[in-house]
């Protein structure tokens, strides 16, 4: 088995940045205060399936956002860690709370804020447009960027390759 197949198939969990990631980086200012973001549906279907299938997700994010909280709990996602500065100390949480190891973790991130839980997450992705750094660090660049569905990509590849992908309950929300 080709080494980074063997390194998804080690996956037990994941753990997302969200700007950058699930959007394509750019938001518009509600006159409310409110950021604005958009999100692929088909990262939120592969996020929602991986939910069903048992793996933990965490959201770990710098930002904060009432309806940011609202579509990843829509999806099923219990772990959502919002206004991290340091990235790690959620990380750390995510891991004790599932008695997890963090060579157990798939993180994707894009930017610098990512790096440090990059270097100790057992597959670190990015998306195709992430900054040089994070690029290199990566095991896994996705063709996708930010916001077109990076997050399918990397979910589906780790499922089909566990067997996690076409099933009963891959037809439903």
């Amino acid at each position: 088995m080709p080494e980074i197949k063997k390194m998804l198939n080690a996956v037990k969990a994941f753990a997302f940045d969200v700007d950058g990631v699930f959007t394509n980086g750019s938001v518009m200012l509600h006159p409310g205060g409110e950021f604005i973001r958009m999100m692929n549906i088909k990262d939120g279907f592969a996020v929602q399936h991986a939910v069903k299938m048992g793996y933990p997700i965490a959201i770990i994010t710098g930002g904060f956002s009432k309806m940011v909280r609202k579509r990843f709990t829509s999806l099923g996602v219990k772990d959502i860690y919002m206004k991290s500065a340091n990235k790690m100390v959620p990380f750390e949480l995510f891991l004790s709370k599932y008695h997890l190891s963090a060579g157990d973790i798939l993180y994707m991130g894009d930017d610098l804020p990512d790096y440090e839980v990059m270097t100790k997450a057992g597959f670190a992705a990015c998306p195709a447009d992430a900054a040089t750094e994070i690029r290199e660090l990566s095991a896994y660049v996705s063709h996708r960027n930010g916001g077109e569905g990076c997050v399918r990509d990397i979910i589906e590849q780790v499922l089909r390759l566990q067997g996690k992908w076409m099933n009963d309950f891959s037809f439903t929300w």
